[in-house]
């Protein structure tokens, strides 16, 4: 059964959400780096992780529109949550990431591919968030054809986001 009244609460939640993530990731780019000295732990190995969490969640994200096209509505719901997780995970290990290191720089032959994909993915990352948070909610409150609508967007912008990172990864891997 629907629940619009309640879609409508959380897409005021969404909109907070992603104003909020926007102004903080936007806000790394400008505060002074606290230091790798406040981490416990190797901070350099934090890329790589994010490489993988892109990669699982290109991967769920292929299994849960396998499962919807299957008709397997529970798995379906299954990847996406699982998405939404890794998702999550990346967003507050890149925050982490950026407080406290300075960007690595592209160094090498093949910028005239770096940039335009390392452009793309950024923009993409910056602007899918709200629309994720939006196809989530209206699967969750069961608006089926509204989540249908959305996700046929979300889906492959997503799936952009999730794969163009850890090509950038690969690329940049010899600069850190």
């Amino acid at each position: 059964m629907e629940n619009i009244a309640l879609g409508k609460k959380l897409d005021k939640w969404a909109i907070g959400v992603s104003v909020f993530v926007l102004i903080a990731v936007v806000a790394l780019r400008f505060m002074p780096q606290l230091g790798e000295d406040v981490m416990p732990f190797d901070i350099h190995m934090l890329p790589a992780l994010h490489a993988v969490l892109n990669s699982l969640v290109a991967v769920t994200l292929i299994a849960a529109i396998w499962f919807i096209k299957n008709k397997n509505v529970n798995m379906h719901q299954r990847m996406i949550y699982v998405s939404m997780a890794l998702s999550a995970l990346f967003l507050v290990s890149y925050v982490v990431y950026h407080a406290i290191t300075e960007p690595t720089k592209y160094g090498g032959d093949l910028g005239i591919v770096y940039y335009p994909l390392l452009i793309s993915h950024i923009i993409l990352a910056a602007v899918i968030l709200p629309f994720i948070l939006f196809t989530f909610i209206r699967g969750y409150t069961q608006q089926i054809e509204a989540h249908k609508r959305i996700a046929k967007w979300t889906f492959p912008l997503w799936l952009y986001v999730a794969v163009t990172g850890p090509i950038c990864y690969l690329m940049l891997l010899p600069y850190y």
